[in-house]
């Protein structure tokens, strides 16, 4: 633990790029935890949009409409900006000067063997991500969350690897520059992963995932076309619930006491897919007419949105800006 830094730290940092419409594995991934750990830690959220720029550049202006979009997303879903800090992510110009410090000391091979780095060139190979923003992002990352000095950052399995670049770039500036950054630690997401409606990965580019703020009737068509169990192919076929990509979402969606009634409708076959799917679409729409409801509250008043992003801005700003305010008088910066 760092100097002027509690001994019990339990401020928490996260972010999000805004790169379109939110999805219900967004809300079981990241967000429902979001929503669980504003009432237990210190806080801070913020909209990664120079982040959605390392693979945006060429569209930029697409960015602009993201930024609100994916901020209604969060308070419909439960985050209240009275207990947690939301902030947009560019409008804290310290995150860029602390980004500028840090790329001073990092090893380039230390990015060049990061695997997302490598899996996102293959991934996105019809995009050219031969720049340095792209190979760099893991600094600015680090930067993101050092800034805040915070105890603990809300991570997926997939994104260890990252925090752990985090973790070894704080390392080697209090190691260079005497003890700063506290090392944060990852603090794991329960796994909820759902499979896209087609049994791939939940992607809004495959076009197989249901939205936080899907109408109705989209909704409902998505659902009743969902793949389920292949041992089913007749109504009489008795079906495996876990081998089928509808049950997850009951798991997750639809109330506990009648899960026994959908195992044993499809182990029996007693009931068809079609039944499935009708009682899922009746659980989604339980589930999603509260959030959808929250995030019209927006539509009154365009400028909400961002009165709020500029209250939680100016609270980021206050906290990055005294951190790297005492970083440079460290360093002998402080000119």
């Amino acid at each position: 633990m760092s100097e002027n830094t509690p001994k019990e730290n339990k401020r928490i940092v996260s972010g999000m790029r805004p790169t379109g419409p939110l999805h219900l594995g967004h809300y079981f991934g990241v967000l429902k935890n979001w929503v669980a750990l504003q009432d237990t830690h210190e806080c801070f959220f913020f909209v990664a949009d120079w982040h959605a720029l390392t693979t945006e550049y060429a569209t930029p202006k697409r960015i602009k409409g993201f930024v609100p979009e994916l901020v209604k997303d969060w308070v419909a879903a439960g985050l209240d900006p009275e207990k947690c800090v939301l902030f947009q992510q560019s409008q804290i110009k310290e995150h860029v000067e602390l980004h500028l410090l840090l790329s001073m000391v990092t090893p380039v091979s230390w990015l060049e063997r990061n695997p997302t780095y490598k899996d996102q060139l293959t991934e996105l190979a019809a995009k050219d991500l031969a720049t340095y923003g792209f190979l760099g992002y893991p600094v600015l990352m680090a930067s993101d969350i050092l800034i805040y000095r915070p105890g603990f950052v809300p991570v997926g399995q997939d994104q260890l690897p990252h925090m752990e670049l985090t973790r070894e770039i704080a390392r080697r500036a209090n190691h260079l520059y005497g003890n700063f950054f506290p090392e944060p630690q990852a603090l794991l997401t329960p796994d909820a992963k759902l499979t896209g409606l087609d049994g791939r990965k939940m992607s809004k580019s495959y076009g197989n995932s249901i939205g936080l703020s899907e109408d109705p009737g989209t909704m409902k068509k998505k659902v009743m076309s969902m793949l389920t169990c292949e041992k089913r192919a007749r109504l009489t076929d008795p079906g495996d619930p876990k081998e089928c990509n509808l049950y997850p979402y009951h798991e997750l969606l639809t109330d506990k006491a009648r899960l026994p009634e959908i195992v044993e409708g499809c182990t029996h076959a007693t009931w068809g897919c079609g039944d499935c799917k009708k009682l899922l679409v009746e659980s989604l729409t339980a589930f999603l007419e509260p959030i959808r409801d929250r995030r019209r509250a927006f539509d009154t008043d365009p400028n909400l949105v961002w009165d709020l992003l500029e209250q939680g801005n100016a609270k980021a700003r206050a906290c990055a800006s005294r951190n790297l305010d005492a970083l440079k008088k460290k360093l002998n910066f402080n000119f």
